[in-house]
């Protein structure tokens, strides 16, 4: 079975042609859309609407950079192991144990600055960890890249509490 890359006729690289991934899709989507099929056997129409899934599906996980790292890190024989490794190195965990602190600060002040500071740190913290993730994927480094992937999951769930600390401010 092809996976992701190969659908789409893509390098198998975290560092990815969007516009070539966008046209490939269309191209895809061209060949299988159901409509295509309406006058088909019952069985086109359900393989035309499994590839369509599937098109969908691998799409939407090489579109998004953080999908796309966990597949590729995957594709390469790395079980990142989410639920039971969560081991992470001692500064990282100290900056998680500081921005929790600086969270927990501005939710009992309501102070909106504060939060908007803690929001910026996550993005330029995740901005800094998918050049680092993408590095290390495309020089081949798929453990330290598997690292780096648990880490930045971490900062998209950590952000999305900062969020929500922005949505109880506003009510």
């Amino acid at each position: 079975m092809q996976n992701h890359f190969e659908l789409f006729n893509l390098p198998a690289r975290f560092d990815l042609d969007l516009p070539a991934l966008d046209a490939a899709y269309r191209d895809v989507q061209g060949r299988v859309h159901p409509d295509r099929f309406v006058n088909a056997s019952d069985t086109e129409r359900r393989v035309a609407m499994q590839w369509a899934t599937r098109a969908n599906e691998a799409y939407q996980t090489l579109k998004n950079p953080l999908k796309r790292a966990r597949y590729l890190v995957e594709l390469n024989g790395i079980d990142l192991q989410t639920e039971s490794n969560t081991a992470m190195p001692m500064d990282f965990l100290m900056q998680q144990m500081e921005w929790r602190e600086a969270l927990g600060d501005a939710r009992a002040a309501k102070d909106a600055g504060a939060l908007d500071e803690l929001d910026a740190q996550l993005k330029r913290e995740r901005k800094e960890r998918l050049a680092k993730i993408g590095h290390a994927l495309d020089a081949g480094q798929y453990e330290q890249a598997a690292q780096d992937v648990r880490a930045l999951m971490f900062l998209d769930k950590f952000g999305d509490e900062v969020h929500y600390a922005f949505e109880a401010l506003e009510t």
